[in-house]
């Protein structure tokens, strides 16, 4: 290695892109860097590559110890430097100095900065007075030393600035003095994001700002409030910040005259329909809201002249009617919420493309197409789709809507009935007999006339199907307990039976249940979890030795049932007794009837249970409920050694 290359010094490595125009119009890309000693390189190999360039020119110092700037003033259209510290500032300085105003320079890209305040700002300022019209900074840290700096914005060929990862070290500073840098800067297009910034001034005079874009930051609903300055800017950029109000959102808008694209997505916005009117720029046509915490109220709170709005993954499960009066809107998306159905277009007059994809809609309305005439592209798939004969009209419809169904056929199968699962609806068909409700039934009752008069008669009058039900029930339950052999357990069983429901259940158990079984002849011994949970301990562990505490379990079964999450643990712990010992320990009260397909997947052993076992179901008649506690009875017929302090009738 030469004796250049091994004398001490430290730079930073800088990127040059020329553009060299020669007479016949030809264009050469030259990229050089300027090399730390460390390199491969010799400085007469270095130098021996610069002149072997035409229409270059490099100046250099004669000390054998460092390389100067390679400064080319009227070739030079994009100039990417990295790892600035304050040791090389003054020297990026000296080389941005050359660029003035009229040179070819308009890109500026700055990587890995590493300076302090004032530092930054002579970097800014030399920028701001050169010729380059884009200047964006990379992972910015260190910022020490922070106070405030007299920037001259005037004479400036600045058009973008971005700044992103800026990280601040200081601790202790008046942040306004970042802020109004920033805010007052005369330029179209500002961007600062990923940079953990909490608030934002509002310009001190009328800004010149046509975009901002403040992507991934930690700003608020303080933002831009009674901000006047902002009457030029077009597009507001605020995804990934920590906005929680859609009220206060509009608000901010009101005043930003020009305003016709917002990006509000990925914040924590809702709206809960309060007093105060939402108001929005009227300029405003494109409304980015997805990814928040918006429900259905959210049609109160919209601009009305918005014309493509995005309300994916939020928590809307309809649109109101009459609510929303968009005559404007043309483009909807509502994919990822909880809809049950297809919205209608009566607030949505010019609606022309809607996204209602991953929802919770099992029969879309067939009367769709009709309510939206303007709509040319529909895109439902993806969504549960009960195969029945409803779905049948919405299959004829898309074969007459001219491909409106975006997606069709694949994205659209059936998820329910099961047997189905994963058949395409183009290939899904029911016959006229099958879906024809008059035809069927006419040829039923001409079949059948006689045979339903009788069964009719019985089941009105005598309930026969009833009470052989209950009495097998109530048989099967008596020979059960006969076989059982409890002795190997009496050491251990404190309870009767565990008692598993869902709060909003609780109002039968405890003035139902409870009253019957504990008060009545045979005195039953309940666990229940407001009385016998021990404090302190983990719910989980309470479910579980409750459980192995009790003879029996008790599972009040309704449809909120299946919507509780520690009715499923009590469920699964309770079946796992069941398979360990090898016993008959589940009782099933069916309190209300559960349609199939409202159980959840993962429910599926309360669904084998139910398909395999016998249940108690609750009779709404007075009259069959005395058979009803004589079963339930029956189910729990065990004697358990109760000590003096455990009698019945007394908690735990």
């Amino acid at each position: 290695m030469s004796e250049n290359t091994s004398s001490p010094g430290h730079f930073f490595v800088y990127k040059c892109l020329f553009a060299l125009t020669f007479w016949n119009h030809v264009s050469l890309s030259v990229e050089n860097k300027l090399l730390t000693p460390s390199n491969n390189f010799s400085e007469d190999g270095f130098d021996q590559k610069i002149k072997s360039l035409p229409l270059l020119y490099t100046n250099r110092h004669q000390s054998k110890s460092s390389f100067d700037w390679v400064v080319i003033q009227n070739t030079t259209e994009s100039l990417s430097l990295s790892e600035i510290t304050n040791g090389n500032v003054k020297k990026l300085v000296a080389l941005l100095s050359n660029f003035k105003q009229g040179s070819k320079l308009q890109n500026l890209t700055l990587t890995n900065v590493s300076v302090d305040w004032r530092a930054l700002m002579e970097i800014f300022q030399t920028v701001w007075h050169s010729s380059i019209e884009y200047f964006n900074v990379n992972r910015v840290t260190q910022l020490s030393d922070i106070k405030k700096y007299d920037f001259d914005y005037s004479h400036t060929s600045m058009k973008a600035l971005t700044v992103k990862k800026i990280r601040i070290t200081a601790l202790y500073f008046i942040q306004d003095h970042i802020y109004r840098i920033f805010a007052d800067m005369n330029i179209a297009d500002m961007t600062i994001a990923e940079s953990e910034m909490i608030h934002m001034l509002c310009p001190s005079s009328v800004s010149p700002f046509r975009h901002l874009n403040f992507l991934k930051n930690e700003l608020t609903d303080l933002l831009f409030q009674k901000c006047d300055n902002l009457i030029q800017l077009e597009t507001l950029i605020l995804q990934r910040n920590k906005f929680e109000s859609l009220l206060k959102v509009s608000f901010m808008t009101s005043r930003m005259k020009s305003l016709k694209y917002l990006d509000m997505s990925n914040n924590l916005l809702s709206y809960d329909g309060a007093d105060a009117r939402c108001q929005w720029a009227a300029s405003l046509t494109e409304l980015d809201l997805s990814s928040n915490q918006l429900a259905d109220a959210v049609f109160e709170c919209l601009p009305v002249n918005i014309r493509k709005l995005d309300l994916q993954n939020n928590q809307i499960s309809s649109v109101p009617k009459g609510m929303a009066d968009l005559k404007s809107l043309e483009e909807l998306n509502l994919a990822s919420n909880r809809l049950a159905d297809l919205p209608g277009c009566s607030g949505f007059t010019s609606l022309q493309f809607l996204n209602t994809e991953m929802n919770s809609i099992l029969t879309p309305s067939a009367d769709f197409f009709q309510s939206c005439p303007r709509v040319r592209e529909l895109q439902a798939g993806h969504n549960p789709f009960k195969c029945s004969c409803e779905l049948q009209d919405f299959i004829r419809l898309e074969r007459q809507s001219g491909g409106k169904l975006f997606g069709w056929p694949s994205a659209y199968t059936c998820e329910y009935p099961e047997g189905l699962r994963g058949t395409e609806l183009k290939d899904f068909h029911l016959s006229e007999l099958a879906c024809n409700t008059t035809l069927l039934l006419v040829t039923a009752l001409l079949l059948t006339l006689v045979l339903v008069a009788v069964v009719a008669f019985l089941c009105i009058y005598l309930d026969v199907p009833w009470y052989v039900r209950m009495t097998w029930q109530w048989t099967q339950t008596k020979r059960r307990a006969w076989h059982n052999h409890p002795g190997e357990q009496e050491t251990v069983l404190q309870f009767h039976a565990f008692i598993s429901y869902s709060e909003r259940d609780a109002l039968w158990v405890k003035n139902e249940l409870i009253p019957n079984l504990e008060k009545g002849e045979g005195c039953v011994q309940l666990c229940q979890h407001e009385r016998n949970f021990i404090p302190g301990k983990s719910i989980v562990e309470n479910i579980i030795n409750c459980i192995e505490k009790s003879y029996k379990s008790i599972f009040v079964l309704s449809p909120n049932f299946v919507q509780s999450e520690w009715c499923h643990y009590e469920l699964y712990f309770a079946h796992h007794k069941l398979f360990s010992e090898n016993s008959n320990s589940l009782i099933l009260i069916l309190l209300e009837p559960i349609p199939p397909y409202v159980i959840p997947a993962r429910y599926h052993k309360l669904k084998a249970l139910m398909a395999k076992r016998t249940y108690l179901e609750w009779p709404k008649e007075r009259s069959k409920r005395a058979l009803f506690w004589a079963n339930l009875r029956a189910a729990i017929n065990i004697n358990l050694p109760f000590s003096d302090e455990n009698r019945c009738g007394e908690t735990d």
